[in-house]
């Protein structure tokens, strides 16, 4: 796994050309007040000949009514376990959580709605201290951590996430710093 140990623009525009096709998401436009804090992927080389198998970015920012909130996007290839590890899930898959009643929550992607379902957490998280969604988006798993675990009230708004990748000059004005995840 690669992993910036601070975020900032040249590093980021790296971590881009590393994960190649996969995607690197986060909500879009970034809320006033947030900036991204963390990202990194697995797989995927310096020179961009390899895509990456996985990919993140964590962004933090202030709500009204859970203060700092930290959300995290995974997107990964099925057997991964990076989304696992920043959600502190004790399997590598979302597994048997995903698909069973009416979605928690849905995402839109490139204009197609993302349902989301929670995933239990509770055999290794003692604190409930986080919320962690995943479904399935263009045939990767997509997880969603977010801590404190009642800022997944955030996501009754369909947020849109988006491949920054994609974005071109606008990254330059993307806001760095902040503390990285706990995970």
């Amino acid at each position: 796994m690669w992993r910036s140990s601070v975020a900032g623009y040249e590093v980021f525009a790296e971590h881009l050309v590393r994960a190649g096709a996969m995607p690197s998401l986060m909500p879009w436009p970034l809320t006033p007040g947030w900036s991204i804090t963390d990202f990194g992927c697995v797989g995927g080389d310096p020179d961009g000949k390899v895509d990456a198998r996985a990919s993140f970015v964590s962004c933090a920012g202030p709500s009204e009514l859970d203060g700092v909130v930290e959300l995290t996007v995974i997107s990964e290839e099925p057997g991964v376990g990076l989304g696992a590890r920043c959600a502190g899930a004790s399997r590598t898959d979302p597994g048997a959580d995903l698909g069973e009643g009416p979605p928690h929550a849905k995402v839109r992607i490139d204009g197609h709605p993302i349902s989301l379902w929670a995933v239990s957490t509770s055999d290794s998280d003692v604190d409930f201290d986080r919320s962690v969604l995943a479904g399935e988006a263009h045939g990767r798993w997509l997880w969603i951590v977010l801590r404190p675990a009642s800022a997944v009230l955030l996501l009754k708004d369909e947020w849109v996430l988006h491949d920054v990748a994609g974005l071109g000059p606008e990254l330059i004005d993307l806001p760095f710093g902040g503390s990285p995840p706990a995970w």
